[in-house]
C-alpha cells in the first residue's frame, strides 16, 4: 500500500471524559459527506481484554503502573491504524484524552503525532468547564450503576476528575479548540468543518508536537 497524504481527512479530538467528545464524532459523521471512521478511545477499550482497561483511557495519576508498560504500545497500534485507514482513502475521526501524566512521562503524544506525519490532521482541543462535566456525569449515572466517583458536600470534584481537567490539555498545542458548555455538539462540528476548508494552519499542531522531545 502506498500512502498518499492527500488521501483523506484526520480529526483527532482531545479531552477530559465528559467534555462531549463522543456527541462531536456523532454530528462528523452524520453530517460531513464520505465516510468517517470512528477509532476512538471507547472503540479501541472495547477490543481490549478486560483485564488491560482501561488500556488508552488510562487516567493521570500514576495510579496503575503495571498498566503503564503496555500503553504507549496500544497508542502506537491505534495511529498505524488511523494512518492505514487514511491510506486507503478513509476519513479518520478520533475521540482520546491524551495525557502525560503516568508514574513517569511515557511522551506518547509526540510518538502518536510523529506517526501521522505523511498525513493533514486537525488535532482539535475539545474544552468543558469541571461544574459542565460534574453536572454530566450526574445525568449519566442517574439510575444505574456505574463507577464514578461521586461528588459530595466535602468534596464537589472528586480528584481524579480534577486531574483529568488539569493534565489533558498539556502541552496544549492545538489547531483549534471548541468549548461544548457553549456550542452544540453540531455547532462545534461545523466549527471543525470550517477550518477543514479553510485548512489546517501551518505548521500544524500536529507537526510542531511531533518535534517536541
Amino acid at each position: 500500500m502506498t500512502r498518499d497524504s492527500h488521501s483523506a481527512q484526520i480529526i483527532i479530538l482531545n479531552g477530559a471524559p465528559r467534555s462531549g467528545k463522543s456527541s462531536i464524532v456523532r454530528a462528523v459523521q452524520e453530517h460531513f459527506e464520505g465516510p468517517w471512521i470512528n477509532l476512538g478511545v471507547d472503540g479501541y477499550n472495547a477490543m481490549t481484554p478486560k483485564r488491560y482497561l482501561p488500556g488508552i483511557g488510562l487516567r493521570p495519576g500514576g495510579e496503575r503502573p503495571e498498566l503503564e508498560e503496555l500503553v504507549p504500545f496500544l497508542y502506537a497500534a491505534l495511529y498505524e491504524s488511523i494512518a492505514i485507514h487514511a491510506g486507503f482513502g478513509l476519513n479518520v475521526v478520533a475521540d482520546l484524552g491524551h495525557h502525560d501524566s503516568y508514574s513517569r512521562p511515557l511522551g506518547i503524544l509526540a510518538d502518536c503525532a510523529r506517526r501521522l506525519e505523511d498525513f493533514p490532521v486537525l488535532f482539535v482541543g475539545v474544552r468543558c468547564p469541571i461544574e459542565t462535566i460534574m453536572r454530566r456525569r450526574e445525568i449519566a449515572q442517574e439510575g444505574r450503576e456505574t463507577l464514578y466517583l461521586n461528588a459530595t458536600e466535602e468534596v464537589p470534584v472528586p480528584e481524579p476528575v480534577q486531574r483529568w481537567q488539569d493534565e489533558v490539555h498539556r502541552p496544549g498545542i492545538y489547531d483549534m479548540e471548541v468549548d461544548t458548555s457553549v456550542l452544540t455538539p453540531l455547532e462545534c462540528a461545523e466549527a471543525i468543518r470550517h477550518q477543514l476548508d479553510l485548512g489546517i494552519p501551518e505548521p500544524s499542531a500536529f507537526e510542531r508536537i511531533a518535534g517536541m522531545r
